[in-house]
């Protein structure tokens, strides 16, 4: 029997490994642009597109970067997705040349509205996971569907009890 929560098959990322990771993106991104291999922005997904975002932008050269909020999540509970700001509309077109990118697809909910507007983008995720692997073009590590992924951001150092036993 697993007495375990849902949110206790923690896949925990740290710093270095969203460092690492999102290196590894754009080194699978790199000269797959429409422009003879260039990509005319990157799009981070805020929030947590950010962090992967501004390393693939630096990483790629790539110095025109916006954003697009989409809100679909409230702490661990998902909710349909709403764009709270968009990009650029004379950058982003139908999304030719831009590159989309994001912490992780879920259920694909999000990159699904994102795509709707911007068809023709491309999108990268760091993590993905199976239900919305369709949505992503490009992705780095897979996870199970019932992985919850802790970002460093939202994490603090703290004791933690082990599985079994007391200590």
């Amino acid at each position: 029997m697993n007495d375990r929560l849902p949110h206790e098959k923690g896949f925990h990322v740290s710093w270095d490994q969203i460092h690492r990771d999102a290196r590894a993106l754009a080194w699978r991104l790199d000269g797959k642009g429409p422009d003879n291999g260039a990509w005319k922005a990157v799009v981070g997904i805020t929030r947590g597109g950010l962090v992967p975002a501004m390393i693939v932008s630096r990483e790629l050269d790539i110095r025109v970067v916006d954003t697009i909020s989409v809100i679909s999540y409230a702490h661990q509970d998902r909710g349909d997705a709403a764009v709270t700001k968009s990009p650029q509309a004379d950058l982003m077109g139908d999304g030719t040349g831009i590159l989309i990118v994001d912490d992780l697809v879920d259920s694909g909910k999000t990159l699904e509205l994102v795509r709707s507007l911007y068809p023709n983008a491309h999108f990268a995720t760091v993590y993905a996971k199976p239900s919305g692997k369709p949505m992503v073009d490009t992705y780095i590590t897979e996870v199970s569907q019932d992985t919850w992924i802790f970002f460093p951001w939202d994490m603090a150092l703290q004791y933690v009890q082990p599985f079994r036993g007391q200590d």
